[in-house]
């Protein structure tokens, strides 16, 4: 029993870690930068799209519409994108982002997700696989498969 307790223990302790990580570098990035991680996200995968709607960032970001229409406001408040109407299907906006935006960018600001996939991708496919398993198999015993994921641990990145 007591070799459980340390063990489960140590997992919390290390999912604590993770949590702290997260939280830690999207601090930064609104410290450095003036955005937040879904923010830098969304913002990237403008500029990797020039001919996005709101749907396409969401699907590519694992976002609700409703969400990254939030977050496009708050973009778009502080001068990063705009919206324009398709000329071909006036139903249609498109995002665009600005030079203020392109700006940011060129600094090159990475999300925490980034660093783990390179980081991850170097590991063997076993070591791979373990981890998956294992990670799905924590947020089961959470309760956490069904949960929407959240801004700072979302997108195309995991």
């Amino acid at each position: 029993m007591t070799q459980y307790r340390d063990k489960s223990y140590d997992v919390l302790v290390t999912l604590r870690q993770i949590i702290r990580a997260i939280d830690m570098h999207s601090k930064q990035l609104v410290k450095r930068y003036g955005l937040t991680a879904p923010q830098l996200m969304v913002l990237k995968e403008i500029m990797n799209d020039h001919d996005i709607n709101i749907g396409r960032v969401a699907k590519k970001v694992s976002l609700s519409q409703a969400t990254v229409t939030n977050i496009i406001d708050r973009l778009e408040t502080r001068g990063l994108v705009t919206r324009e109407r398709s000329s071909q299907d006036k139903r249609r906006v498109i995002v665009r982002v600005t030079d203020k935006a392109r700006e940011v960018l060129k600094n090159d600001p990475s999300v925490l997700q980034e660093e783990f996939v390179r980081n991850f991708k170097e590991l063997n496919d076993w070591e791979q696989n373990l981890i998956l398993s294992s990670i799905q198999r924590i947020a089961k015993m959470m309760n956490a498969e069904d949960i929407e994921i959240t801004p700072e641990i979302e997108n195309r990145y995991i």
